[in-house]
């Protein structure tokens, strides 16, 4: 798996010193592997992080909010919260036109993820586009109006998406089906590698509180998005599409990171939200455009 590689943090950024400090879990050392029922609570935090779906109080109780060792879940999270509008676009194949299912498959996962992270992928957009400088990027991705960058990238992204969706659909409504399923893993994925990758700018945040993910749980959660990837695609897609369509979203998550590094020094919340869009983006579209 190249993708371990590319997103190691001690590759892409080995100045960072942050990020080669050992971390701590409740005294559970790092790198070992979680048991049954850590993995559960960390994956109903999870859900409970990116979506707006219910998960029931008892996972909560003594929880100090962070996610550190949560994110390894994060993949599987996605797979939950992309269910609903897989089986949505499926029960609609059979719609004359492949592009209405899939925007109100869209449209059912934005409201069940409360638009968190295309509301990221906006505010990065027009705080990377238009600011000046690091200090004035900062300053607009604060802002809570959206500007015309903010606007592009959400009209692209919707766009791309829906387009990609039903170019799939016409070649197999269950391959788009799966291949939402397969972005929303993917993506999360890529999203925890940029958050480990890059120290936090803000010292509060959304993302800062959350904590810093560790490097176990950083390497379990890409190994489970690219498995699951792999697997959902692979049976109608065939191997080579497959890890074609893998490629192109770590390469684009991967650029997008570097890009955040020279640019703001670090990530914020927009950004991770940003990378999880610009990699499901990148993987429906060239999956659709290899078919």
């Amino acid at each position: 798996m190249q993708f371990l590689s590319i997103f190691a943090p001690a590759l892409v950024f080995p100045g960072k010193s942050r990020l080669s400090a050992p971390s701590h879990s409740r005294g559970r050392p790092e790198g070992q592997l979680p048991n049954a029922t850590q993995f559960i609570a960390d994956l109903a935090r999870s859900v409970g992080f990116l979506s707006r779906l219910p998960v029931p109080d008892r996972f909560f109780r003594g929880y100090d909010g962070s996610v550190s060792r949560a994110v390894q879940a994060f993949p599987v999270a996605g797979l939950v919260i992309a269910l609903g509008p897989a089986l949505l676009l499926l029960l609609l194949s059979w719609s004359r036109d492949p592009l209405l299912p899939a925007f109100l498959a869209l449209l059912l996962q934005s409201l069940l993820t409360g638009a968190l992270h295309e509301d990221g992928l906006a505010d990065a957009a027009d705080g990377l586009g238009g600011g000046r400088d690091r200090d004035h990027a900062l300053v607009i991705m604060k802002d809570s109006r959206i500007g015309s960058y903010g606007v592009i990238a959400l009209v692209l992204s919707f766009g791309l998406r829906a387009t990609a969706l039903s170019a799939l659909s016409v070649f197999s409504p269950v391959l788009a089906a799966l291949a939402l399923m397969a972005a929303a893993a993917v993506s999360r994925a890529f999203l925890v590698a940029h958050w480990r990758a890059l120290a936090s700018v803000r010292e509060a945040g959304v993302a800062a509180a959350a904590g810093q993910p560790e490097q176990g749980a950083e390497r379990r959660a890409l190994f489970i998005g690219i498995g699951a990837g792999l697997l959902l695609l692979v049976p109608l897609a065939g191997l080579p599409r497959s890890l074609l369509a893998l490629t192109f979203a770590g390469l684009v998550a991967f650029g997008f990171t570097r890009f955040v590094d020279r640019k703001l020094g670090g990530h914020t919340g927009d950004t991770i939200g940003a990378t999880q869009q610009l990699s499901e983006i990148a993987l429906l579209t060239a999956l659709a455009l290899v078919l």
